[in-house]
């Protein structure tokens, strides 16, 4: 039967699915049929592959053309399949050997030339091949360093569809570059990421900034900043990552799939070993922060392109409400999952919070020489766009004033570099990391309530100051185990086996701090 199959992969949320591409020749009216659950891009590849093939030399097939996509529940989407769809036709109609194109998978869309063009998600796509087995792929040369992060898996590059049939004729391997792994590619981690940016000793005159930017680096906490204009906030938050350890290998991996999928990798750079930091517009939409989109194309937003980083929401009360509270699920779990009426997708959006204020809609409330025309009503209507469940999930709040001229050279004797902190930041990781060997959690701020309360109990001449609060209404059932996370921080930056009564009492003024 002249029928040909080959590999491609499609991708559900960020993760790869294989699926196999069947192309029949047969008896019939001419013409060509696409079958498999597909969306419009590739309803329309039938178009593309066909000037493809005829403009690189090639016969179009003049009988009837069946290409199936299997599985046929899956749902597909995008022209990604464009280069399987083309070879699996040519190994119908006999141009190609059919059992040659049975083994790799193919992936990247084609111009009406041939050019074979570069797609989003290769990366998640390469993972589910090699998952499944497929030892060689062919993507475009554009995405192939992208292709050879995964392990194991022999990339091809190919610019047009004349090369890869002229491959795929010889059988010959050597006839094409190969990418066997990603070492030639991405170098170590200092040559593939950019390392240098902005330092911690550029903020002089806020030592309590500097220090809450410690403690959530160190625990993976979020920050909530209340300031005037000029303070110093947004400098604090891009500081940030310049704390974070870099990413090991699984989860740069992680990371790396869910801005292939984006398409914002940078050039040159497939894998990023960086924590992200994302800083959205307070104009965003609920699907440009969260994710989402229209046709059936559901995108990750700003929580999962912040995935194992930093999200930081200047100008907080500016973002629409409905937007601020849609973070609260996602802060909790670590995920968030998109409904649509053509399926339901999860995103991966493990992220620390950072937000920033100004105490009131002008931002000159309690600064010096400048009168704040807001009235009571009108400051209180600003901050209370902040939901009370969302600053509810905020461990470490700080208040930022402006610094005198007299504070900023003072503190600049005090200042530490990046550097520096990170290395402490870096300690007090691996203390925590020893204490929660074998369990789920990798970092304080994602410790289960029931593990603070059992596994890792304080006697309660240390819990005291936190009972008090519990006591007199100022501190919530979640708001203790924030507490106590903060705690195990400050213990570990201190490098003590467990908080005392000072590290509670500290780890409460850093969360009640902006009241």
């Amino acid at each position: 039967m002249p029928v040909a199959r080959t590999h491609c992969a499609g991708i559900v949320g960020v993760a790869g699915r294989l699926v196999e591409v069947e192309a029949d020749v047969g008896r019939g009216i001419a013409g060509t049929h696409f079958i498999g659950l597909l969306d419009t891009a590739i309803s329309e590849a039938r178009g593309r592959v066909r000037s493809a093939l005829i403009n690189s030399g090639f016969a179009w097939p003049d009988a009837r053309i069946t290409v199936s996509l299997f599985p046929a529940t899956l749902p597909k989407r995008g022209s990604i399949f464009d280069l399987a769809i083309a070879v699996a036709v040519l190994g119908a109609a006999g141009a190609v050997p059919a059992q040659r194109i049975a083994t790799p998978a193919f992936l990247g869309e084609l111009g009406l030339d041939g050019r074979v063009r570069p797609v989003r998600g290769v990366l998640p796509a390469a993972l589910a091949a090699a998952q499944a087995g497929v030892g060689t792929i062919v993507v475009p040369a554009f995405n192939a360093t992208e292709a050879a992060l995964v392990p194991g898996l022999t990339v091809v590059p190919v610019t047009s569809l004349g090369e890869l049939v002229g491959w795929l004729r010889a059988g010959d391997l050597r006839r094409l570059p190969m990418v066997a792994d990603a070492a030639s590619l991405t170098g170590d981690d200092d040559r593939t990421e950019d390392t240098s940016g902005p330092d911690l000793c550029d903020v002089a005159g806020q030592p309590m900034g500097r220090k809450a930017l410690e403690v959530c680096a160190a625990g993976g906490h979020n920050l909530w900043m209340l300031g005037p204009p000029g303070s110093g906030k947004t400098m604090l938050a891009e500081r940030l990552p310049t704390l974070l350890p870099p990413l090991d290998q699984d989860k740069a991996l992680e990371v790396s799939a869910i801005h292939s999928v984006a398409g914002t990798l940078p050039p040159g750079r497939p894998l990023l070993t960086r924590p992200p930091f994302m800083a959205p517009h307070h104009s965003a939409t609920m699907a440009a922060v969260v994710g989402g989109g229209s046709g059936g194309v559901v995108r990750p937003g700003a929580v999962s392109l912040a995935h194992r980083g930093v999200l930081f929401l200047d100008e907080a009360p500016e973002f629409a409400t409905t937007v601020l509270d849609s973070l609260r699920q996602p802060l909790e779990s670590g995920r968030v999952t998109i409904a649509r009426a053509v399926g339901t997708v999860t995103f991966p959006a493990r992220f620390m919070l950072v937000l920033a204020a100004n105490p009131c809609p002008c931002g000159l409330q309690g600064t010096g020489g400048h009168p704040c025309r807001c009235t009571p009503a009108g400051r209180r209507r600003y901050l209370d766009r902040l939901s009370g469940p969302l600053l509810d999930r905020v461990d470490v709040k700080v208040r930022i004033g402006r610094a005198t001229r007299a504070e900023l050279l003072a503190d600049r004797h005090f200042v530490e570099n990046s550097a520096t902190v990170a290395e402490r930041v870096r300690q007090a990781r691996e203390r925590a990391a020893r204490r929660l060997a074998g369990t789920p959690w990798h970092t304080n701020a994602e410790v289960s309530s029931s593990a603070l309360h059992r596994r890792f109990r304080l006697p309660d001449t240390v819990m005291a100051p936190l009972h008090r609060g519990l006591d007199v209404g100022t501190l919530s059932a979640r708001g203790l185990d924030r507490v106590l996370r903060i705690s195990w921080t400050l213990a570990d930056l201190a490098g003590e086996d467990r908080p005392g009564r000072t590290e509670t009492s500290a780890a409460l003024a850093l969360w009640l701090g902006v009241d």
